[in-house]
């Protein structure tokens, strides 16, 4: 038995309008931002550098002076950065709002707000996308689509977004077999999913997204609501194994639609009940950490 169409998720829009409570929260963060940027400029004048994502890294600052403090005699640090300008402007004139709500997406902001700036991973380009970008503003934001025209259509409207293009091989379909797949002994094994020998392992991700630790990462994609779409199977599972092969530490893994039966199963089974921090309407909220040279870690809690 195949795992039913629950519900149909689409890009075009949200039926609710959360212009003004979405407006609330970038004020929100900007306010923060401005005082933590007084506070730090009021006891150093750090100097722009540039790193390049390795396995342990994350970028910190732009080497573009548009989004780097001069030193603090001048008053352009109180100004808002030139990505949150962007994207308040975006959501006040437009008519088409995130594919989550206000209390949905509060839950991923608020670990924003104590751990940027980060890095960010997001299966998924939306209309969303910019607002992730955002709160995120200085650290290392990347989204894995699975259209390509749908790519080139926002990353035209919005250059700063870096996004790549997946392919997935699985369908809806035939997730009853795959979390059983799951199960065995070699899609349990701790390492780097590209040498991965589990079927469920994404092996057409960009290199560069393997060799980043990704301190958060949501899985809002790619499309699963009739059952020849691709599906989430593959990409919950492979967030779940990013997770567990960090150095150290842990990961914050966000996973959108759980009232479908697809997140709602593979959810449970790659990333854990016992791992799951929270769950707010349609997100759960997962926090995994490092399996990686610890011997005899069981795969769930």
């Amino acid at each position: 038995m195949g795992f039913p169409n629950i519900n149909m998720r689409s890009k075009t829009q949200n039926p609710l309008n959360y212009k003004f409570l979405l407006l609330s929260i970038f004020l929100a963060f900007l306010l923060l931002f401005i005082l933590r940027s007084n506070l730090s400029s009021s006891q150093q004048n750090p100097s722009p550098t540039s790193q390049i994502p390795s396995s342990n890294s994350i970028v910190e600052i732009q080497t573009n002076p548009q989004t780097t403090c001069p030193p603090p005699t001048t008053p352009y640090c109180t100004k808002i950065p030139p990505s949150l300008v962007q994207a308040l402007t975006h959501y006040s004139a437009s008519n088409i709002t995130p594919q989550q709500t206000l209390k949905e997406i509060s839950i991923t902001s608020q670990i924003l707000e104590a751990k940027s700036p980060c890095n960010f991973l997001i299966f998924g380009l939306g209309h969303d996308s910019l607002m992730w970008s955002a709160l995120n503003h200085g650290g290392h934001t990347i989204f894995l689509e699975e259209d390509k025209s749908w790519i080139e259509q926002i990353t035209s409207r919005f250059p700063i977004l870096k996004s790549y293009h997946v392919a997935y091989d699985t369908k809806v379909s035939q997730a009853d077999d795959l979390i059983r797949v799951g199960q065995m002994e070699e899609c349990r094994a701790i390492g780097d999913v590209r040498f991965s020998k589990c079927q469920l392992a994404l092996k057409g991700v960009p290199s560069e997204i393997n060799e980043v630790e990704w301190d958060l990462i949501m899985v809002d994609a790619p499309t699963g609501y009739f059952e020849g779409a691709p599906g989430r199977m593959g990409a919950i599972y492979t967030a779940g194994m990013m997770a567990r092969n960090r150095r150290e530490g842990e990961t914050h893994v966000f996973v959108h639609d759980v009232d479908r039966v697809v997140e709602d199963k593979f959810s449970k089974e790659f990333l854990c009940e016992g791992y799951m921090r929270e769950q707010e309407g349609r997100l759960r909220h997962f926090v995994i950490p490092s399996h990686r040279g610890v011997l005899g870690k069981s795969f769930c809690p």
